[in-house]
């Protein structure tokens, strides 16, 4: 049995003893409020048409999240009705998770050791930044995570991934994750 009280993530606590300062010392910065940190972590699986055809696909979407995430997903519902996609307003179209805190530092984790690894072709991921330090990448299939059991699978999704800090820029942000291990490709 994990004692929670007492746990810390592995990645946490390598960002308190060696990133942080390796940060202030890159950047120059006189205060530690200053150093960029993790803020959150945003999964999100879109369905499309197949949730449209078979409300069961949704919900299979919505669970495998919560397996991967180690929180529960919430659905994502359609804001208005679309006749030439036979989407009515309310229908289930995906699911999605904030992870902050703990469970953050555990995905994220995961997904750097365990995960992209196991990426069919893995060459490491574009650099894809929003100017505000916000870093956003795609999966192709969820199946890559070893929470999924994959013989009970009917549907791949893809994952959408979205990591906000609190960088000012874009190069402090790359430079945050690159010392987390981020396999980046450029």
């Amino acid at each position: 049995m994990l004692d929670t009280a007492n746990y810390t993530p592995r990645l946490k606590a390598f960002y308190r003893e060696t990133i942080k300062p390796a940060l202030k010392e890159e950047f120059a910065y006189k205060n530690d409020m200053q150093i960029p940190r993790l803020e959150k972590i945003v999964l999100n699986i879109g369905c499309g048409a197949e949730s449209v055809r078979d409300s069961k696909k949704a919900k299979s979407a919505v669970e495998d999240l919560t397996t991967i995430a180690g929180q529960q997903a919430v659905a994502t519902l359609a804001k208005n009705s679309i006749a030439g996609f036979r989407v009515r307003e309310g229908m289930t179209l995906g699911a999605k998770v904030t992870l902050r805190g703990d469970r953050m530092y555990d995905f994220l984790d995961r997904l750097i050791t365990v995960a992209m690894p196991r990426i069919r072709d893995f060459r490491g991921v574009k650099p894809s930044f929003d100017g505000r330090g916000n870093f956003a990448m795609g999966i192709k299939e969820h199946i890559v995570f070893p929470e999924i059991n994959f013989d009970k699978v009917d549907e791949v999704w893809g994952l959408d991934i979205v990591i906000v800090t609190n960088a000012k820029s874009d190069d402090e942000a790359k430079s945050l994750l690159k010392n987390f291990n981020m396999p980046f490709n450029a």
